[in-house]
């Protein structure tokens, strides 16, 4: 299992917070020095903007995007002019982990085009938002969702890659994932088996106290949790299809009788499994 799909399973404890948004034009030789706390995504309006990290130079135009990760140093200044541009603060969470989209390298210049039509969806919505129209906010946030979801995708296809250099997953943030790869594939493949922490802990080389630990370090979550969402996502996915009985979806996804599986099912979802036959 890839990092996009794991994150795709996991997104139903994805949260994004949006902190501000707001529309500014900065005039000839605006020059700014920042870090920021959060993420920020720029999307250029007019003129064009050259970013320096580090030693590179980055240079965004009209009709592109600009991410940056949380706390990563940067020089901006406007090129040939003044430039306009609207700048959005937020969060993405998964489990109690804020910097889990660090996983990916996502940060850099996206080019004009790359994911259009989510941006367009965006800036209707932000023109909403501006004049305090209904129900705005909420939409904004759903919006900006798609827009981070789609440059996901474009990264999992290979169609993506942030070009601020320093702003590659560190070694260890990569390597929590690296290292659990084994355990995802197998708990992927073994979900209609009971799986006990001590033997994932196992495959991962690790004690189990410890396994536990790094686990959650790396994705937010307890094993457990993975293992309760992972079946809760298979078990939606086969009453959907409408093929299988609720005893072949208990059997399927490791659950000893089909009390013990609708009862695990309402509890994550607040509706019995019965109500997908209605």
């Amino acid at each position: 299992m890839d990092n996009v799909t794991l994150f795709n399973e996991l997104s139903e404890h994805a949260m994004l917070r949006i902190y501000g948004s707001q529309e500014i034009t900065h005039p000839s030789h605006w020059i700014e020095s920042k870090n920021h706390l959060d993420y920020d995504l720029w999307y250029i309006q007019k003129g064009r903007v050259e970013i320096h990290i580090n030693e590179e130079v980055y240079e965004a135009s009209a009709g592109d995007l600009v991410l940056f990760s949380p706390m990563v140093a940067y020089t901006a200044t406007t090129v040939d002019g003044p430039c306009q541009f609207i700048f959005t603060h937020f969060d993405f969470i998964l489990g109690d982990r804020l910097d889990f989209l660090n996983h990916f390298q996502l940060s850099g210049v996206i080019k004009h085009g790359l994911v259009k039509e989510e941006v367009e969806l965006f800036l209707d919505t932000y023109n909403q938002y501006k004049q305090n129209a209904p129900m705005s906010g909420i939409r904004l946030k759903g919006c900006l969702t798609i827009l981070v979801a789609k440059i996901i995708e474009k990264y999992g296809t290979g169609q993506y890659r942030g070009t601020f250099t320093n702003l590659a997953p560190s070694h260890n943030q990569t390597g929590h994932l690296d290292h659990l790869k084994p355990v995802f594939d197998y708990v992927n493949e073994h979900l209609h088996t009971p799986l006990r922490i001590k033997n994932l802990a196992t495959l991962a080389g690790m004690s189990e106290k410890y396994f536990i630990h790094y686990f959650k370090q790396a994705l937010g979550m307890t094993p457990g949790r993975y293992i309760y969402q992972l079946k809760m996502n298979r078990a939606r996915e086969l009453l959907f299809s409408k093929h299988y009985t609720i005893q072949q979806i208990a059997n399927k996804l490791g659950y000893p009788d089909p009390y013990s599986f609708s009862k695990a099912f309402k509890k994550h979802y607040k509706v019995p499994p019965s109500h997908f036959f209605r």
